[in-house]
C-alpha cells in the first residue's frame, strides 16, 4: 500500500481590496491578504490506474462539480505530460464555497505546491504563474500562504508580520456569485498599496480601509447588509470586512476569548448562518 501525504489548505481573507481597473476579460484588483488556519485536509498518494483521482468530502463537498479546480490541475498537467505517475486526491471540505474564503483556489494552490516541493515536477516560475491564472485568479495567492500584499500589475510581495488576528467569521445560508458582483463595479478606486509601509497588517492601517466589493454585495442581498450591521454593533470589535465576493464577512478581534464571546450572541441571532472562530497565521 502507497502511504499518503497530508496536507493543509488554509482560508484566505482579503482585509482590503481595491478594484482598480478593467482589462480586456478580468478586473484589476488590488488587496492584503492573510491566511487563517481554518483549512481543507487534502490527502495525495500514488496509485496503479489509468487515470488521476480527485474525490471530496465533508461539511461542504456537496455541489462541488467534476470539472473543480483541483481537477482541472491535473488535467493541465496531463496534457502537459508534467507526472509521470497517476495520483489519488481526497479533500475534506472545511471551508465553505462561494464564500469568499478561496477554498477552491487554495485547493489547486495547495496541490500544485505540493508537486512542485517535492520535485514531482519541475516548472519554472513563469510557467507556474501561467498554470495557476488557467485555474483562477486566485490560485497565485495560495502559493505563499502568508500575509501579502497583491499588487495591480498582480505583482506580489510577501510582509512578515507579528500581528495576529482573531476573527469570527459569519457566512449566511446563501453564496455570492462572484461574477454577478464584479459586473456591478461601475468605477474603480486609486491605487493605495503601491509603496509598502511596514504598518500595512496593523489594525490602525486596516481600520481606515475598505473592500470595493461590499458595498455591491449589500446592494444586491439585503441580509448581507443586516449581517453586517449586527456585526458592528458587537462589543470590543476592531473592524468589520466582508471577504473577496462574499458572502462571508468578518470581524476582527485582538483576543480569542473576545472572539468566542461574540460567537455566541451571533449564534443565538443567526441560528441558520454558518460561524466559525480562527485566527491569522
Amino acid at each position: 500500500m502507497m502511504s499518503y501525504s497530508t496536507i493543509k489548505s488554509h482560508a484566505k481573507i482579503n482585509l482590503a481590496l481595491n478594484v482598480v481597473g478593467k482589462s480586456k476579460l478580468l478586473h484589476r484588483i488590488e488587496s492584503l491578504v492573510s491566511f487563517l488556519d481554518l483549512h481543507d485536509e487534502i490527502k495525495i498518494k500514488k496509485i496503479d490506474l489509468k487515470n488521476h483521482k480527485v474525490r471530496f468530502y465533508g461539511k461542504f463537498s456537496t455541489g462541488i462539480k467534476p470539472n473543480n479546480t483541483v481537477s482541472h490541475l491535473m488535467k493541465l498537467f496531463e496534457k502537459r505530460k508534467l507526472l509521470k505517475k497517476k495520483y489519488k486526491i481526497t479533500i475534506k471540505k472545511n471551508i465553505p464555497s462561494k464564500s469568499g474564503l478561496g477554498g477552491g483556489s487554495m485547493n489547486a494552490a495547495s496541490v500544485l505546491n505540493f508537486f512542485l516541493k517535492k520535485r514531482l515536477i519541475k516548472l519554472q516560475k513563469k510557467r507556474v504563474i501561467e498554470i495557476s491564472k488557467l485555474i483562477g485568479s486566485d490560485v497565485i495567492l495560495g502559493l505563499y500562504s502568508k500575509n501579502l500584499v497583491l499588487k495591480k500589475n498582480y505583482k506580489i510581495k510577501t510582509l512578515l508580520s507579528k500581528n495576529k488576528f482573531h476573527v469570527l467569521i459569519v457566512k449566511p445560508g446563501f453564496g455570492c456569485s462572484t461574477k454577478k458582483i464584479y459586473s456591478k463595479v461601475k468605477k474603480f478606486s486609486k491605487p493605495e498599496f503601491n509603496l509598502i509601509s511596514k504598518d500595512i497588517f496593523t489594525t490602525r492601517f486596516l481600520k481606515n480601509k475598505r473592500n470595493d466589493l461590499e458595498t455591491i454585495a449589500l446592494k444586491e442581498y439585503p441580509k448581507l447588509k443586516n449581517l453586517k450591521n449586527f456585526l458592528e454593533n458587537l462589543s470590543n470589535i476592531e473592524f468589520v470586512r466582508m471577504t473577496g465576493s462574499g458572502s462571508a464577512i468578518i470581524t476582527y478581534f485582538s483576543s480569542a476569548k473576545l472572539c468566542k464571546e461574540a460567537e455566541k450572541k451571533v449564534k443565538k441571532q443567526f441560528r441558520n448562518y454558518w460561524c466559525k472562530t480562527s485566527k491569522t497565521i
